[in-house]
């Protein structure tokens, strides 16, 4: 069974920048795929960024060149760097795991292990 834990969450003003980090254990972690998806009040949990088992990097429109996903095997530790933050990222992030590549590494069903999520708030 894959567990994930989440931490680094917060609050900053818009233009800030934080760190989130997601330990992950119960399967070797260099052949899981990894990401971080986030769910905003009254909307749907959407995908953030995924990282692959052969580290083939995705990103969703809207972070691109502020956001960047890294992982570290020796530590089994998905990051998300998050820089120029904006009102419009407030939002839980969750990570998530699949063993082996899902067949869409955006979607929510392919995943199906999630950490407890970490609140993110953006707000001057």
């Amino acid at each position: 069974q894959v567990q994930l834990v989440e931490s680094g969450g917060g609050s900053v003003p818009p233009g800030g920048s934080l760190t989130l980090s997601c330990v992950v254990s119960g399967h070797t972690f260099s052949e899981v795929c990894v990401g971080w998806f986030r769910q905003a009040p009254g909307k749907e949990r959407e995908g953030v960024a995924t990282i692959n088992v052969d580290n083939y990097v995705k990103y969703t429109d809207s972070v691109k060149g502020r956001f960047t996903i890294s992982k570290d095997n020796s530590k089994n530790t998905l990051y998300l760097q998050m820089n120029s933050l904006k009102p419009e990222d407030t939002a839980m992030y969750y990570c998530a795991a699949a063993v082996g590549n899902p067949p869409s590494y955006a979607r929510v069903t392919q995943y199906p292990y999630w950490g407890q999520g970490t609140q993110v708030t953006v707000s001057s």
